[in-house]
């Protein structure tokens, strides 16, 4: 199976355009655009009965304390973890693409909807989290939100795109599940897969 996209090429940086960070004049970065991605798919294995969307960021740090920090810098050595920017279950078999914009095109404070929409069903994205404390911005982060790493980290993160094709219609996935409820539901069902990888940074100093 195949993963393409029209909005940026594997292994290439991801615009602007599908970020919610964004360099800014005023201070080191703002909202962006947000929007989705195009996303395409091809070679699907027969027997397919729905796909499962996920992309991840593995290059999060683990530890807060500097992030975002004026005079600091978050080291690249520092372990990390996964943060998820986009949670879909249930696409239906017979799509073969998702159009740019279809599942965000913009920032939405408090978060999107989770649930059923004409492309899937919308799990948490790992904003969920990141925003709790926020009360501007404090909610349930439904289906795709971009790239915002932290201004000052060494290291350039990667974002992963993932697609599994699966031999059931639906994951029996409800309310508010998020990236790890979907690979544990995937696990015994997954009839191939395919990753796209976009790489961003807000640290002008990293490529």
């Amino acid at each position: 199976m195949k993963l393409t996209s029209s909005s940026f090429e594997n292994d290439t940086r991801v615009p602007a355009r599908n970020a919610m960070g964004v360099p800014d004049d005023a201070a080191p970065a703002t909202f962006g655009p947000n929007v989705s991605p195009h996303l395409a798919w091809s070679e699907v294995p027969e027997g397919t009965k729905s796909f499962a969307l996920l992309c991840y960021d593995p290059d999060v740090p683990s530890v807060g304390d500097d992030v975002n920090q004026a005079g600091r810098t978050v080291s690249k050595a520092l372990p990390r973890v996964d943060f998820f920017h986009w949670v879909l279950v249930d696409i239906p078999a017979d799509r073969q693409a998702l159009a740019e914009g279809a599942d965000a095109d913009g920032v939405t404070p408090k978060g999107k909807a989770l649930g059923a929409t004409p492309n899937g069903v919308r799990g948490l994205n790992s904003y969920t989290d990141w925003f709790a404390g926020n009360p501007d911005m404090a909610g349930d982060y439904g289906g795709y939100d971009g790239p915002f790493p932290p201004w000052n980290d060494e290291l350039l993160h990667h974002y992963r795109f993932t697609l599994y094709a699966l031999d059931v219609e639906r994951l029996n996935l409800s309310g508010r599940f998020g990236g790890p409820e979907v690979r544990a539901a995937i696990a015994g069902h997954i009839l191939a897969e395919a990753v796209l990888v976009g790489t961003y940074s807000l640290n002008p100093d990293v490529g």
